[in-house]
């Protein structure tokens, strides 16, 4: 049985693309045979992340995990995110000689920039400095491939995402006793997500909030009209989604957007800008609306097939993604290890000396 290590410094309990896609990919990479370990910040002495509290930084990360690392010395080693453990395994691997994959998850260039004055070309040069070290970085579409590849990057290989279809799938509308067309937003209440624009368009019905996050309390108070429902989890969230007539997707800054697939596996068309990500998952006129207007998109989805959202979403599993996620993995171990290690085996059964 191989072992697998990835390194994350999302997990449980946050609710997020990132943490979902992580877990459904450890959960089919265990079925495929492979003996998955995740290093998180709940293992570790952690800080609240300025800005979201929620969110636990691990401190000072780098002997503690270095010794897991050590400790399991797996046969493929994977950075998911960029930040302390990702930075500290990053470290390791490169003062060990120990090769790795990495993913771009999140735009964090434009997440900073919303809220500090930071140069995008800075922020890039960081992120080009942390991947470039990996054998492979992983992105989840098309469009972000080329974003980062005109940034510099030039190891970029592609892992899409996927839908719990038996999770997400068509229900009853009913379950949302409100006027109708209602339109739904799903995900963090956070100045990046861009929810103003979803709660400031013009709507002939009632609108929904599904998910919590820094900006809820202000939100909530200056959109009395909205019905805000904080997180809601697995079969209560997609009961959520799948009794809404629209989902609308506000954020240009994602990267893939994972709800408007479980939206889609729901029947529920997707409304959104034509940024990346969305581009990338609704097919304009088929499974969704992409426009500049975010008002006039919602209300084309409106005459959106739903059995056509439902169809398309079905051929995106999570299995064939933790298929492609493997067929990336690199061993661990440095070109020749390998071979070195076994030697050393056969000389130490025989008593000879080491070299």
């Amino acid at each position: 049985m191989k072992t697998l290590l990835i390194v994350t410094d999302a997990w449980r309990p946050l609710t997020n693309g990132v943490v979902t896609t992580l877990t459904q990919t450890v959960e089919c990479l265990a079925g495929f045979g492979y003996d998955v370990h995740v290093v998180h910040p709940g293992q570790f002495h952690t800080v609240a992340c300025p800005s979201y509290p929620e969110i636990r930084l691990a401190l000072r990360p780098g002997r503690a995990l270095a010794s897991r690392i050590e400790a399991h010395r797996p046969h493929a080693l994977h950075i998911a995110t960029e930040g302390p453990l990702g930075w500290a395994a990053r470290r390791h691997c490169l003062h060990r000689g120990l090769r790795f994959t990495s993913s771009y998850h999140t735009q964090f260039p434009q997440y900073l920039r919303s809220r500090l004055p930071i140069p995008l070309a800075l922020s890039y040069a960081v992120i080009r400095s942390f991947h470039a070290a990996a054998q492979h970085c992983m992105v989840s579409t098309a469009s972000v491939q080329r974003e980062l590849a005109g940034r510099g990057l030039t190891n970029l290989v592609r892992w899409t995402r996927g839908v719990n279809t038996q999770l997400f799938r068509p229900r009853p509308k009913e379950f949302l006793q409100l006027p109708r067309p209602i339109a739904a937003y799903a995900g963090r209440l956070a100045i990046e997500k861009n929810v103003e624009a979803f709660l400031r368009m013009s709507w002939p019905g009632s609108k929904i909030v599904i998910g919590d996050g820094p900006q809820r309390h202000r939100l909530e108070q200056q959109y009395p009209t909205v019905r805000f429902v904080g997180y809601r989890f697995a079969d209560d969230l997609a009961a959520h989604i799948a009794a809404a007539d629209v989902l609308v997707f506000p954020s240009r800054t994602d990267t893939f957007g994972l709800v408007n697939l479980e939206a889609m596996a729901c029947g529920v068309p997707v409304a959104a800008y034509p940024v990346t990500g969305p581009i990338d998952v609704v097919e304009d006129g088929l499974t969704g609306a992409l426009d500049t207007d975010l008002g006039r998109a919602a209300l084309r989805a409106l005459q959106i097939d739903p059995a056509a959202c439902r169809a398309s979403a079905v051929r995106r599993g999570w299995d064939s993604c933790a298929r492609q996620f493997e067929g990336h993995l690199v061993e661990c171990s440095p070109a020749g290890a390998t071979a070195r290690t076994r030697k050393a085996g056969l000389m130490r059964q025989s008593g000879q000396a080491l070299p």
